[in-house]
């Protein structure tokens, strides 16, 4: 049973879908247009006997987050562009750790401070590659208000499950825009906790170990009677720093190899009049909503254009790029910045199709005559 229907805001969708989830602890600092979502957590989480805290800067906010992971709560950050590259160095840490949490990110223009209360989508490849080294990340992208609830649930989710910071990437327009919205009866929803050891049958607990052979070792929370080493060095199973190569691959490889095994799983994508289609424009976040009425509008009109909408980012789901019809030639990659996810789907189409780029990176959502007036562009000079 769905409640009653209300007018919600994405920002405020994306709190009430991280408590449902199970979030019990916020830490955070104020920054536009991410700021509603610290305010309406400081206002529920005391009701739901969670805890909030302001801290002195982004840094410690990623910080704090890590730690009350560690001892057991569902727990989430959020911020935008700015704020997002201070707490790069953090979720590298909890990259190597395997600390469970959720940081949304609600992008707006840059570089440096840029356009604080305008929408941009220049954070797709911080998203993925922020922080230095190789390790794996999740990231996903809602395009609508209700998708923000149920978006923020799946981040929480597959964090818990596969012991991994997980990006929820939205834009100023998604964060900001308020549609009329029923949430679902919590009874339906599905919620997923970190997976934990039976230590009876454990002689040693080691917080590291690949107990059940999926790559994704199972935790103890600290306080609860079982110490044990957390670092952001290279470690064993131990969880105390190795410098042995062997010991660097593996850890690195299982880090990748739990990511890498459940890519169907993880990954999530809309397909709209993609069968026929000659020309499909791919988009994400606030962008897909003027794709797709500019895409219904040129199918009145006869002309064979299709949608594909990425609500999984990274791991990018290159099979949703290949699995294309043989009658597409072109994909145009709408964006709200330079151009950054067109070269990764450039290296997914292996030559297939003519690539091209609409980009806006001004501080004003892509219309959908714009998208119109590329389309048309795009088949004439085919």
């Amino acid at each position: 049973m769905t409640s009653k229907p209300r007018l919600m805001q994405g920002n405020e969708a994306c709190v009430e879908g991280a408590i449902a989830a199970g979030m019990r602890f916020y830490a955070g600092y104020p920054i536009t247009p991410s700021t509603e979502i610290a305010e309406i957590a400081a206002e529920r989480l005391p009701k739901v006997g969670g805890k909030f805290i302001q801290m002195e800067d982004e840094i410690a906010s990623m910080g704090a987050v890590i730690g009350a992971s560690l001892a057991g709560l569902k727990a989430m950050t959020a911020t935008s562009g700015p704020g997002f590259s201070l707490k790069q160095e953090n979720i590298g840490f909890a990259c190597l750790t395997e600390v469970p949490c959720v940081v949304v990110d609600v992008q707006r223009g840059g570089p440096s401070t840029g356009q604080p209360t305008l929408p941009a989508q220049g954070d797709v490849m911080q998203a993925r590659w922020g922080t230095h080294g190789d390790h794996p990340i999740i990231t996903l992208s809602p395009s609508y208000v209700r998708e923000v609830f149920d978006m923020t649930i799946r981040a929480f989710n597959l964090s818990e499950k596969y012991r991994v910071p997980c990006i929820l990437l939205m834009d100023e327009v998604v964060g900001h825009l308020r549609e009329r919205v029923e949430l679902p009866d919590p009874a339906s929803i599905k919620i997923i906790n970190r997976k934990r050891p039976d230590l009876s049958k454990i002689e040693y607990y080691n917080p590291y170990q690949d107990y059940d052979g999926d790559g994704i070792p199972p935790m103890v929370n600290f306080g609860e009677g079982v110490p044990y080493h957390v670092t952001g060095l290279i470690h064993d199973i131990t969880g105390f720093p190795s410098t042995k190569p062997e010991v660097t691959e593996y850890l690195i490889s299982r880090l990748m190899r739990k990511i890498n095994d459940n890519l169907d799983e993880i990954i999530d994508y809309e397909k709209f009049y993609t069968e026929d289609s000659e020309t499909v424009v791919v988009s994400f976040g606030s962008t897909a909503r003027s794709v797709i009425r500019a895409v219904k509008i040129l199918r009145r009109e006869g002309q064979k254009v299709g949608m594909l909408r990425l609500k999984t980012i990274w791991p990018f789901p290159h099979k949703a790029i290949q699995e294309l019809p043989p009658t597409t030639k072109n994909i145009i990659v709408a964006e709200m910045n330079f151009g950054q996810l067109i070269e990764v789907v450039g290296a997914s189409a292996k030559g297939r199709f003519n690539v091209i780029g609409l980009n806006k990176y001004n501080g004003e959502l892509i219309s959908p005559d714009e998208v119109i007036a590329k389309v048309r562009e795009v088949n004439k000079n085919a």
